[in-house]
């Protein structure tokens, strides 16, 4: 991707300098109003109908003062027809009346502009608010082209969710994309695939990779801000957000990696970020997609979760947290929300946890990012989730193993997998011949020192020449896809990994 820079104050490059960065001002102001409306989808569409109401009502209002004054122009030449020329009333009404508007009339007309009104906002609302990745991620920080970035159709999966997806076209190398082996990128929980573009472009992964020589696909889970569609069912419906990661690892995996082999004819990389790693291994350990992969690259890898040190994610376990929003009919976990915000504060309460710092209350200290990173991460992330995934990892972290989601009732789990406990994951059998990258931190409180050596020791007969293991001391779970130097510590490592494959 071209990035922008000033070549003096004159002449033909400054205009066009200029140019840009007034469309780039615009398409700010063009975000910031799609984020507005996002919040406030409701109060926007409830007033695009009151103003349609209120413009009829104002038409009706103006109809009324001129046939007013039309009647009064007629009664004075009616007086004047009738002093003249004898003609009566009713006699000159049939001549000339215009007919009165009443009522039903008005009532209509408003009941018409209401609904149309409201048709019209809500669904050019709905389409305006689930539009996929907009300019706003191709410009993070105003450097970034429109030229480098390709906006496709959405992936469905097999049970009706309707995924975005997103393809960095070229890179500074140039070249077609169907000479460069693809590479999936896949987030972690409560984010979303803006996680790879929060950095600057010379420092994000997703074009790092782009500028040397790769195809770069973008994924985003089912129920955040680019997902949101379903082929039959709504966000607002209780049935939309049940599912754990389980149904990432049956359906969301497959369908995207189907699509993006389908769309390049070829085997793909994979790098996955904290919950992106857990669907990755999951899959793997039951030979899913392996015969479209070429390698895959962990970056703070989650499997085991026994022994995590996030006070915020231990207490939320401990305290069965999330198994009492589920039943309080809160069946989407949305960080943003008043109910989470409130969990949050209620948290931050104890003893042992200090949030003046929150993100490195949830995830360790990260020692590498710039303070300016958060500002940009708060703009876009967390993201909704649903409260039964939010269970499912309680689950793991109560429990210290990798086991599919448990609904607390053999019955219920007879129905679901045939046995009255839920079936586990076995890392083990992850065939030793895929190549894997794993990379983790010393900080990291979600993604454990000792919680990754359990993973690593279940890959001690994995083929030594298509295992490596990166370890950085001071690396906590976000410095992973935010810290400043990344691109020289993991992903210059990481890129060379997946050349040699």
């Amino acid at each position: 991707m071209q990035r922008f820079r000033s070549k003096g104050n004159s002449g033909v490059p400054y205009l066009k300098n200029k140019a840009l960065n007034s469309l780039s001002a615009v398409q700010d102001t063009y975000s910031s109003i799609k984020d507005l409306f996002e919040r406030h989808r409701v109060v926007f569409t409830i007033g695009t109908s009151l103003a349609s109401v209120a413009t009829a009502w104002g038409g009706y209002c103006l109809r009324h003062l001129y046939e007013s004054k039309v009647n009064q122009r007629l009664e004075s030449i009616e007086n004047a027809m009738k002093n003249n020329y004898h003609i009566e009333h009713a006699e000159f009404k049939k001549l000339v009346d215009p007919g009165n508007s009443n009522i039903a009339t008005c009532i209509a007309t408003a009941g018409t502009t209401f609904v149309v009104g409201y048709g019209f906002g809500w669904r050019g609302g709905r389409w305006y608010a689930n539009r996929k990745f907009r300019e706003e991620q191709m410009k993070l920080l105003g450097h970034i082209k429109p030229k480098r970035w390709q906006l496709l159709g959405r992936v469905t999966t097999e049970d009706g969710f309707i995924l975005g997806i997103q393809r960095v076209t070229k890179g500074q190398s140039g070249g077609a994309p169907g000479s460069r082996p693809p590479v999936l990128l896949q987030h972690g929980l409560l984010m979303d695939g803006i996680t790879w573009l929060l950095l600057p472009p010379e420092q994000s992964l997703a074009f790092l990779l782009a500028d040397n020589g790769f195809d770069v696909w973008i994924a985003n889970t089912r129920g955040t801000k680019y997902s949101l569609g379903h082929t039959s069912l709504s966000p607002n419906d209780a049935a939309y957000w049940g599912w754990s990661w389980d149904e990432l690892v049956s359906y969301d995996l497959p369908a995207t990696f189907e699509y993006v082999n389908g769309q390049t004819g070829q085997k793909l990389h994979y790098v996955g970020h904290s919950l992106g790693t857990l669907i990755a291994l999951a899959a793997f350990s039951k030979s899913q997609q392996l015969n479209m992969l070429r390698s895959a690259a962990l970056l703070s890898p989650i499997a085991y979760v026994g022994q995590i040190t996030s006070p915020l994610a231990t207490n939320a376990a401990d305290n069965f947290i999330a198994e009492a929003l589920y039943w309080l009919g809160l069946h989407e976990f949305d960080p943003r929300g008043e109910t989470v915000v409130k969990f949050l504060k209620d948290i931050c309460k104890k003893k042992n946890i200090d949030c003046t710092n929150l993100l490195n209350s949830f995830t360790g200290r990260n020692c590498c990012l710039n303070s300016s990173i958060v500002d940009i991460f708060l703009d876009h992330e967390p993201q909704s989730t649903a409260t039964k995934n939010m269970i499912h990892i309680s689950q793991m972290i109560r429990t210290g193993t990798i086991a599919m989601y448990d609904y607390n009732d053999e019955d219920e789990n007879k129905k679901h997998y045939g046995q009255p406990t839920p079936p586990l994951y076995n890392m083990a059998s992850i065939p030793n011949n895929v190549p894997l990258f794993l990379s983790y931190g010393g900080a990291d409180a979600l993604s454990d020192v000792k919680d990754v050596q359990l993973l690593i020791n279940s890959l001690k007969d994995h083929d030594q020449d298509k295992l490596v293991i990166q370890f950085r001391d001071d690396y906590a779970h976000a410095d992973f896809v935010m810290a400043q130097n990344a691109a020289q510590e993991v992903y210059v490592p990481l890129i060379d990994f997946f050349k040699l494959q």
